[in-house]
């Protein structure tokens, strides 16, 4: 059960930033699916460490105000480990979209720290890197 937990809890985290067919993104619920104290860091182009706020702030208001749009990403694949109530995930990713009117596709590994809590699993940590 906890697999398949983690495999739902990761495509709702990918399925927050989907603005496809003029859809609003939904990056508001990534509060929801992590710990408030959670850690995300960035490691390429640019290494930055972002708090949960400092990560959802800038995310929202460029899937908004039309900078970008038709932006999706998605898992293409995955390693789980759990042990107890914690777990580790590293996928490869890709995303998609048109960034101030130039179309994109770019592919990057993220790993995940889980850990199951009262309220169930959720992210305690993330890191992603896109490929060159």
């Amino acid at each position: 059960m906890s697999k398949t937990e983690i495999d739902q809890l990761t495509a709702e985290f990918f399925g927050a930033f989907d603005n496809r067919s003029g859809q609003a993104a939904d990056v508001a619920r990534i509060r929801r699916l992590m710990l408030p104290q959670g850690v995300i860091v960035c490691t390429a182009p640019t290494f930055t460490v972002y708090t949960v706020e400092g990560f959802i702030e800038p995310r929202e208001r460029l899937l908004s105000d039309g900078r970008l749009i038709g932006f999706s990403e998605w898992e293409t694949s995955e390693r789980t480990e759990i042990a107890g109530d914690v777990a580790t995930r590293i996928g490869e990713y890709r995303k998609r979209g048109t960034l101030d009117g130039r179309r994109f596709a770019v592919d990057g590994t993220k790993t995940f720290q889980f850990v199951r809590t009262p309220e169930g699993w959720r992210i305690a940590a993330f890191s992603w890197c896109d490929a060159a």
